[in-house]
């Protein structure tokens, strides 16, 4: 396919695959590491994690970090593998969005990289612009006291830029989408010959783009050192993710993280009874509920793009500084609504494809306009919103009609958790009125009062 066709923007929601056609892999690794310190990490990536806001790992980081840097593992199938640092496990980690992968991948990636060495060490394919540049700025972030230099490679951009930058070689990590990548590499612009861990992230969601032919040639040039180590995070198993690894992979640690164990701990979830065909009376809610908890930025979706727009508007009409993102837009466009939000805008209205995509980082308070079609979904709204994303806490509130309480119960049994319903008041027309301020206002202040000013830093999708 040739680059910049557009794949990069498909939008999420037309992406699942039904589950009767995915399968899951059986881990054979059974060790965790409850503590970064525990890890062994450089004391400048150590740093730079708990200057970031983390303070331990999550259940999935706990599992998949340490093999992925240090290639020993241990199982009641497997004798303990000691490897050198070089060479490094290969490893397959099956876990959902919200279980802290994006922070896996940087923190392993860092913990590779030879500063002596000035060429790519570390490649990393990722599905979409968005996610590439999410992926660069954690890396960025992070290792900001590390001294390491991580490029990001896209469609869409302009191909002599790429290509003298990465003649350069100073970048000791390049992320991209696989059409660039593809591209760079056999138009001899990035180098691999010092590359010794290539990471698939999302890998589920890039092969179902197509990008299948691009990962394939890619993995094939970079695996033919037997030294390469391979990493591998997808959300499910298909067939295509399972062929890269049965291909390319050799005897991998495999890690599943549980979904009761990627509900995240720290978030409080309730919901807000509504009508279903009244539109104007949700609005209103929605209105008193952010006038009652203010000062605090938000992130609110609903399951089209035409009702981001009409929500928007009509937030917007109500003197509410409002910004909007879906997949029509193009990528200036989504540059100035995430500006318009990280410089102040207190509400971001949204389709899923800010929930697969972008991640933000210390937004409290994540609202579901709709509630979300898919159950799995839940957690990524709620996971890349920032609500008790690693550790923090926050808020996560639903609007649910009658109809829809069934999907909302099946929400709580699939993560394990509780919504529960926001005090009442005495019945009336909208939530100042029905829902008691009062006791919305001590019950849900201290939990957002925790979260300090929003502090992302913004990058560009150039």
């Amino acid at each position: 396919m040739a680059d910049g066709q557009g794949l990069d923007d498909i939008d999420a929601d037309f992406l699942h695959v039904a589950d009767k056609f995915l399968a899951d892999i059986e881990s054979n690794y059974d060790e965790t590491t409850d503590s970064f310190d525990a890890m062994n990490l450089k004391t400048d990536l150590l740093r730079g994690i708990y200057a970031y806001g983390f303070e331990r790992p999550s259940a999935f980081q706990q599992h998949a970090i340490m093999p992925a840097i240090k290639g020993e593992y241990k199982s009641q199938s497997y004798a303990r593998l000691m490897l050198t640092m070089s060479k490094g496990k290969d490893v397959v980690a099956q876990a959902r969005s919200g279980s802290g992968t994006t922070a896996a991948v940087s923190i392993s990636v860092l913990q590779k990289i030879d500063l002596n060495v000035k060429a790519c060490q570390v490649l990393i394919l990722a599905p979409t612009r968005e996610r590439v540049h999410q992926i660069q700025k954690v890396i960025a972030t992070i290792g900001g006291f590390t001294n390491v230099e991580c490029y990001a490679c896209i469609g869409g951009t302009r191909i002599e830029n790429d290509t003298k930058a990465l003649r350069d070689g100073r970048w000791s990590v390049v992320v991209g989408t696989p059409g660039r990548v593809h591209d760079m590499i056999h138009r001899r612009a990035l180098c691999t010959d010092n590359t010794k861990m290539i990471v698939l992230d999302e890998a589920d969601t890039i092969l179902s783009r197509g990008f299948a032919e691009q990962v394939h040639e890619i993995f094939g040039i970079l695996c033919q050192s037997t030294t390469t180590q391979v990493v591998l995070f997808s959300a499910t198993m298909p067939q295509d993710v399972l062929e890269v690894i049965t291909e390319f992979m050799r005897n991998p640690v495999r890690i599943t993280i549980e979904k009761y164990e990627t509900c995240l701990r720290g978030i409080k979830h309730f919901y807000v009874t509504v009508e279903s065909e009244q539109e104007d009376w949700k609005v209103d809610s929605l209105s008193d509920l952010r006038k009652t908890i203010t000062n605090r930025q938000a992130v609110i979706f609903c399951n089209t793009r035409g009702k981001v727009e009409w929500l928007t508007d009509k937030l917007t009409a109500r003197d509410f500084a409002v910004s909007a993102i879906h997949r029509d837009m193009d990528a200036p466009q989504r540059d100035n609504s995430m500006r318009q939000f990280f410089s102040g805008s207190h509400v971001l209205v949204a389709t899923n494809m800010l929930a697969n995509t972008i991640d933000v980082q210390q937004v409290p308070l994540v609202i579901n306009y709709d509630l979300p079609a898919n159950l799995e979904d839940y957690i990524r709204r709620v996971g890349h919103g920032g609500s008790g994303r690693l550790g923090r806490k926050g808020v996560a509130i639903n609007f649910v009609a009658a109809d829809e309480l069934r999907t909302m119960h099946e929400i709580e049994q699939f993560y394990v958790t509780q919504i529960e319903k926001m005090p009442t008041n005495a019945a009336g027309s909208n939530f100042s009125a029905f829902y008691d301020v009062a006791v919305t206002n001590s019950l849900l202040r201290p939990l957002l009062s925790v979260q300090a000013p929003l502090s992302c830093h913004y990058l560009p999708f150039d």
